[in-house]
């Protein structure tokens, strides 16, 4: 168990942070999800730049790696692209 008053609180912020964190990556999991099984075409354009919004949000924000979100957001557009 941590003896400074400082390492409890820090324990405590990063356990908040950790929950919101995963919340905001099942989100976003659950966004490219979606966006993968539309079929039609114009419904996954119109759908992308909310998706792409939430990608670029994550990794501005540091939850998930810039080089990560550049990639998902070129395996969307390949997709889409070939519908």
């Amino acid at each position: 168990m941590a003896n400074h008053k400082s390492s409890i609180k820090r324990i405590r912020a990063n356990n908040s942070k950790r929950l919101a964190n995963r919340y905001y990556a099942k989100t976003m999991r659950n966004a490219l999800r979606d966006l993968r099984m539309v079929s039609d075409k114009a419904t996954a354009q119109q759908q992308l730049p909310k998706v792409e919004s939430i990608i670029d949000r994550l990794a501005k924000k540091g939850i998930i790696h810039k080089n990560k979100a550049a990639n998902l957001k070129s395996g969307l557009m390949k997709k889409i692209n070939n519908l």
